[in-house]
């Protein structure tokens, strides 16, 4: 393709779209970015240094220490924390709570979306998150909202989190649950579906499937020709 694009991936966590996004930019020659990982690497800082994360407050107070910067080895992106690589750490059960605690905070989500919108400028670009159609990228060319039933999400996670501190199924699925209900009704940009988002139910179907049905889509949006 060779018009400028956007494509917008929103969903509630396990839904699989980081590794959607990320296969959707590879079929689209596009760049990726998680966005989720920018929040977590906030939500990090915070656990390493004791901020409390019921306490809006200081969270904000923080933020400005957690700098979150993002750089890509080939097609896979590295997310840093004040200089340090923490790629690695960021799926850890925790961490996933933590990043929800500071997403609810304005000053944490004013300094993220700004510098995601920075980085959507003028490029082809598939961005996957919370709130990337309703917030983020607004005018995006394709938004999808991508979901699944809660007991197939946790199933992924399970399969993916396994060996990491995980101790069972229920485990991952109660975490997901809790997940949902502070990303719904949080008061700063909850989770929800853009008006103009196609909503997308992956429960059953591959990870290819859903890709070929969001490509499809941006081909009918754009007029191109198939990637």
């Amino acid at each position: 393709m060779s018009k400028v694009f956007s494509v917008a991936i929103d969903g509630p966590v396990g839904a699989g779209k980081s590794c959607v996004a990320k296969k959707v930019a590879e079929r689209l020659n596009a760049a990726y970015l998680d966005t989720g990982a920018m929040y977590r690497a906030v939500g990090l800082y915070m656990l390493e240094n004791g901020v409390s994360l019921e306490d809006g407050a200081a969270i904000a107070e923080n933020a400005g220490k957690a700098r979150v910067d993002v750089r890509y080895e080939g097609r896979e992106q590295r997310t840093y924390l004040n200089g340090r690589d923490v790629t690695g750490e960021l799926r850890r059960p925790e961490v996933s709570l933590a990043s929800s605690a500071v997403a609810k905070v304005h000053a944490v989500r004013e300094a993220l979306v700004n510098r995601q919108r920075e980085l959507a400028r003028g490029i082809s670009l598939v961005m996957d998150g919370r709130d990337i159609g309703t917030c983020v990228l607004t005018d995006a060319t394709l938004k999808i909202f991508l979901t699944a039933a809660p007991e197939e999400r946790a199933r992924r996670r399970f399969r993916q989190m396994n060996g990491r501190g995980v101790q069972s199924f229920e485990d991952v699925l109660n975490d997901l649950i809790r997940r949902d209900r502070n990303d719904m009704s949080r008061a700063e940009s909850p989770l929800r579906c853009a008006e103009d988002a196609v909503e997308l139910d992956s429960t059953s179907l591959t990870e290819d499937e859903v890709v070929e049905r969001i490509v499809s889509l941006l081909m009918e949006r754009t007029g191109g020709e198939r990637a």
